[in-house]
Formats: C-alpha cells, sequence, structure tokens
C-alpha cells in the first residue's frame, strides 16, 4: 500500500521529542529521513532501521542536499540544541551564505530561527510544528495535578507572565521564576534546566517560587515552543518550587501522565495557563 503521507525531514536536536516523533512516524507507517545534530541529538536517537545523517550545525549545505536527495517534502525542527563550539560552527559555503544574507538582522535565537525556516522554505520543503504532526502534546488549559496554586502562587504566576513576556519580546527567553512577587531568575541562553539549578540559590524562606515558561509573543508556532517534561519537574523539585505554569495550547509537556504522576508525588502542581488572563 502507497502511504498517503508527505515525507518527513526531522531535524533532530537533544531530548526525548525527535525519538517520540520517529516512533510515531513508524507506527502510522509515515516516510521519513533524520538529519541528527552531532553533540546535541541522542547516539542512540538512531539505528540501523532509521534511516538518518548525522550532521555538525554548520553543515546547512550537506543538510539541504541530503533531504533534496531524499525527496523531503515537510521539515520538522524539534529538540535541544546546546552552545556550538567552534568546531560546531565551521560553516560549509551554504552556510557561508545564509550568515551573510541575515547578518545582525537575527541577533537573537528566534530571529535566527525564523531566517532558518525561510531558507527550508525557499529549498522548497513546507516547515511544520511537531504540534502539527503529535497535537497531544500541546498543554491543555488548567490545573493538571492534584495540588493546584493558591492565592501567593497565583500571584506569582501573574508576575511571571507579566514578566515572561517581556523577555519574549527581547527574544532574550521563555522562562522566569518568581517567588513571593520576587524574580529569582531568568532563562538565557542556559535554558531550563540550568535556570532550575541556578535559582535555587536564592530561594527565600517561605512559601517556594513558581516556574513560568511561555511562548514568545513574536514566535512562529513552528519552532522551539516552551517544553515541560519530568526533569524540569525534578529540577523545580529540587530548587524548592511549588509548581510550574506553562503556556496552555502554545506549549509541549513530554510524558504528560508520568510528568502529573511525579508532580503529584513531590508535591507540585502543573497547569496550563493563557496569558490574556493574566492582564491587568
Amino acid at each position: 500500500m502507497t502511504s498517503d503521507f508527505k515525507k518527513l525531514g526531522i531535524i533532530a536536536g537533544g531530548g526525548t521529542i525527535p525519538k517520540m516523533l520517529i516512533e510515531h512516524c513508524q507506527k502510522i507507517g509515515r516516510p521519513f529521513f533524520v538529519l541528527a545534530i552531532e553533540g546535541n541529538a541522542d547516539k542512540t536517537l538512531v539505528d540501523g532501521s532509521v534511516p538518518h545523517l548525522w550532521i555538525r550545525i554548520g553543515q546547512a549545505g550537506t543538510g539541504f542536499k541530503k533531504l533534496h536527495d531524499e525527496k523531503v517534502e515537510e521539515v520538522i525542527m524539534i529538540g535541544t540544541i546546546r552552545r556550538p563550539s567552534f568546531f560546531d560552527l565551521l560553516p560549509d559555503m551554504r552556510t557561508t551564505a545564509f550568515f551573510a544574507k541575515i547578518g545582525t538582522k537575527a541577533l537573537g535565537d528566534d530571529g535566527i530561527l525564523r531566517a532558518l525556516v525561510h531558507e527550508i522554505e525557499a529549498e522548497g520543503m513546507a516547515v511544520r510544528g511537531v504540534h502539527e504532526v503529535m497535537s497531544d502534546l500541546l498543554v491543555k488549559k488548567g490545573c493538571l495535578t492534584k495540588h493546584k496554586p493558591d492565592k501567593q502562587a497565583e500571584a506569582d504566576i501573574r508576575r511571571g507572565v507579566e514578566v515572561a513576556l517581556a523577555l519574549g519580546r527581547l527574544d532574550v527567553g521563555q522562562a522566569v521564576v518568581v517567588q513571593q512577587g520576587l524574580v529569582l531568575a531568568v532563562e538565557g541562553i542556559e535554558g531550563t534546566d540550568e535556570l532550575l539549578r541556578r535559582c535555587g540559590g536564592y530561594k527565600r524562606k517561605g512559601d517556594g517560587g513558581v516556574l513560568v515558561k511561555l511562548r514568545k509573543p513574536q514566535q512562529d508556532m513552528r519552532i522551539d515552543l516552551p517544553t515541560i517534561g519530568l526533569q524540569t519537574v525534578k529540577r523545580a523539585k529540587e530548587s524548592g518550587l511549588r509548581g510550574i505554569a506553562v503556556h496552555a495550547g502554545n506549549g509541549l509537556i513530554v510524558d504528560e501522565a508520568e510528568v502529573i504522576r511525579l508532580a503529584d508525588k513531590e508535591g507540585l502542581f502543573v497547569i496550563g495557563v493563557n496569558p490574556g488572563d493574566y492582564a491587568k
């Protein structure tokens, strides 16, 4: 039987979602090809049964050529990308041309990703968001756990939404930690895990803080949506937080049932929020 699906190119960084996407394609019989980013994608991501090519971040030309050779029609960029080393960034001619063209127009992570989306589409491939293929990953609105935010936690969420939206407009980060109205830490290039480790040292006495993670206001839904998983809950607990608020319908939750189970066990709440509900 011939598949009616368009062939999918998966540009895979770190984390567990790339593996979930591969398994989803295998389950439904969708043809796919993986470009695994060296130093980011898990070494166990691909095996002999998974069509793939390992590339450095700077090998855009090699990657585009392989996607064309594989007759890929749609592309999903998914997974975390760590700060690259000098070697990782050694560019091929295609990557050199890309950076020469965007110049200083893309000063933040989101700007670079938007420019990359345009380049992929200029190559004749459509860019999709992982939520368009696996919609069950999107965070649902409302409290997902037995534990719910009290008045202080709600006030911290409100403050966190305000700060996270401001950060997002500047293309700085997606997450902020607030405790008793005070901003303990904001996310920069380090990512959420490191943010949580860092804020643990600033914890005040009394009620613990809240992690708020939102999609940037100008952010393309197809790229780098705010994501939480089991590791986020573990780090939040270690840092003395009371809960996690994530952008409902605009963020991803990996292994939702397990995340909720662990949060319930550790006494944390997880809630999907609409930033508009917290506007003054």
